[in-house]
């Protein structure tokens, strides 16, 4: 039987969906929420990605790819997105589903030996839904300061949150903290922290 593409679409999500509840009662402390980033919130974020840059991006804690569609989606070629995720079974799910992009398994607090001979690129930006409040306030602060430290000043890193604080707080560190947007359409609701050595510099703003 064919379905009406409504119905294919339907059917996607719901996949998509029971997956990703699959992978958080596994794991629920590396996975954080319960239900996929709403298709708003992953346009938003790949929105500070530049694909004139000709730098590569780096996404954290893609799960089941909402986010990797909406990169992709905005301009990022497939052979310049890199993407980790912790679980084994979300990383099956991206290498079938998003053929061309490299996908690798491992640690994103860890990225010098899970990034191995990709340890010393430089990031247009990176984009991040590793659910940080799970980890204690200096983990996060270091997470933040290493990933700064593989993008050009100004460029970003990108991080939601359900909470209403940045999970990384400023004057920990070398870094500026920017409230980018928050997003109701989503479940939960999300807020979205930009990281950046001085002011952030997006595309579009370039001078």
């Amino acid at each position: 039987m064919t379905l009406h593409p409504g119905l294919r679409k339907f059917a996607s999500r719901f996949d998509e969906e029971l997956r990703f509840f699959r992978g958080w009662v596994g794991k629920p402390k590396a996975v954080g929420a319960i239900v996929p980033t709403s298709n708003v919130t992953a346009r938003r974020m790949a929105s500070v990605t530049d694909p004139c840059s000709g730098l590569p991006v780096l996404e954290l804690g893609p799960g089941t790819g909402v986010i990797t569609r909406a990169i992709l989606d905005h301009g990022i070629p497939a052979d310049r997105l890199i993407t980790i995720e912790y679980s084994p079974d979300f990383v099956a799910h991206l290498e079938k589903h998003f053929p061309g992009i490299s996908v690798i398994q491992g640690d994103a607090f860890d990225l010098d030996k899970t990034l191995g001979d990709k340890a010393g690129l430089t990031f247009d930006s990176i984009v991040s839904g590793v659910p940080l409040l799970n980890f204690p306030v200096e983990q996060r602060v270091r997470y933040v300061e290493d990933l700064l430290d593989r993008v050009n000043p100004g460029r970003p890193v990108i991080q939601l949150t359900y909470g209403p604080l940045s999970p990384v707080p400023a004057g920990k560190g070398s870094y500026k903290v920017t409230r980018f947007d928050f997003i109701l359409r989503n479940i939960p609701p999300t807020t979205l922290w930009l990281y950046s050595r001085g002011e952030p510099v997006l595309p579009g703003a370039r001078h």
